[in-house]
């Protein structure tokens, strides 16, 4: 990327700052801005579009890394105990059902595409991201359980989907002989290794630093960086050893959350404010790289899919689980629908396209057309929806 790509890109994110409530007022979402400029750039060749995965690859994954740890550390177990059989059932029946499910409707839509990316597809396109549906999850108006659903939800599962978007990739990887590609065996220990790395470093994490205060040895001015290097010390560390440093992240921000005390939500606002920012260079990234793959493979078949990704295969699960769980008709409406895909299914896509290269162009397709229209529905109906349903349901 030349200066002046640089340069565009540093004014957009300058001028979003400047802007951003009044635009999102007008229900133009951060995704929605980065993946228009992104386009822009890639379609005046500004920057190079298809051909630049490997070199966007460190911020991928520091991205997805800083993502899987402040989503599983901020997950406020304290408020979630009264509805831990609702999380149970959204997160081990509906999760899985819904991977399930798009992998089958995949492979039906797709017969040309191969089983391992087929499954690659469910796996991706199951995680949530409340980020899209911020109005939703802000909005005083709606009911807090409702809000705290939404958001433990989609701070969980994206965790909980990474292993399977990561064998899926093992499995496709070593389908297409891609050299140096780990076989499936290889993948379930680096899954395994990862998740002791983790739970290894989280609670030491957590703990340290909680000694670290108590002992006032730690300057409140940098506890915030020391929890994002913990993020990352964690995949490194679990890449050093062999093993998944996606699942280590993870597993490292539900173990840090659980032992950093009262003041650990406070040390997550830094990294939390790290991960906003690359996350909007991820968005771009999708518009200069996803959008012309897109533009080239994109028919009637991938709009389909992705229009039932976002409802049937969504929440026909979440209404199967949740009956009888206390929610009525249009709180279960409100809770499928309320299920974006976001940052975590974009940045799958991208790794995808790292791993495998012009071979994930098809999967890619589905899974960036599914997210983007995610971005668009999702952000334009968070805020009419979320006052109507606050109506309905007065707190």
């Amino acid at each position: 990327m030349g200066v002046g790509a640089v340069t565009v890109v540093v004014l957009v994110i300058f001028g979003w700052g400047l802007v951003s409530s009044r635009l999102e007022r007008a229900d133009l979402t951060a995704p929605i801005v980065f993946v228009a400029v992104g386009g822009l750039l890639a379609a005046t060749g500004t920057v190079a579009g298809p051909t630049a995965p490997e070199a966007l690859r460190p911020l991928v994954e520091v991205t997805l890394v800083w993502v899987l740890f402040s989503d599983a550390a901020g997950v406020p177990w304290r408020e979630v105990r009264a509805d831990r059989g609702v999380y149970a059932r959204l997160l081990c029946v509906g999760l899985p059902l819904t991977i399930l499910t798009g992998w089958g409707l995949a492979s039906w839509f797709f017969p040309g595409l191969e089983l391992w990316l087929a499954l690659l597809v469910g796996a991706a396109l199951a995680p949530t991201d409340a980020a899209l549906g911020l109005p939703v999850v802000t909005n005083p108006r709606v009911p807090p359980r409702m809000r705290r659903l939404i958001t433990v939800e989609s701070g969980l599962n994206d965790g909980i989907a990474t292993p399977v978007v990561m064998f899926a990739l093992a499995g496709a990887a070593s389908a297409e002989a891609v050299r140096g590609a780990p076989t499936l065996g290889m993948a379930l220990v680096e899954l395994a290794l990862g998740l002791v790395v983790g739970a290894v470093l989280g609670p030491a994490g957590g703990g340290l630093l909680r000694a670290a205060r108590r002992r006032e040895w730690a300057s409140e001015d940098f506890t915030g960086i020391a929890v994002l290097a913990l993020a990352v010390l964690a995949y490194t560390g679990a890449v050093a050893l062999h093993g998944n440093g996606f699942i280590a992240a993870f597993c490292a921000g539900l173990a840090f959350g659980a032992a950093a005390g009262p003041r650990g939500p406070a040390e997550l606002a830094y990294l939390e404010q790290t991960g906003r920012l690359v996350s909007l260079l991820v968005w771009l990234a999708f518009g200069v790289i996803v959008l012309p793959i897109m533009a080239s493979r994109i028919g009637p078949p991938t709009v389909l899919y992705a229009v039932l990704s976002l409802t049937v295969v969504r929440m026909l699960p979440v209404a199967l689980v949740t009956l009888g769980a206390g929610l009525d008709r249009s709180s279960v409406l409100f809770l499928g629908w309320f299920g974006p895909r976001g940052l975590a299914s974009l940045v799958f896509a991208l790794i995808a396209l790292e791993e495998l290269g012009p071979d994930a162009d098809d999967a890619v397709t589905v899974i960036g057309c599914t997210v983007l229209l995610s971005v668009l529905a999702h952000g334009l109906t968070a805020r009419p929806l979320a006052a109507a349903y606050g109506a309905r349901h007065p707190r």
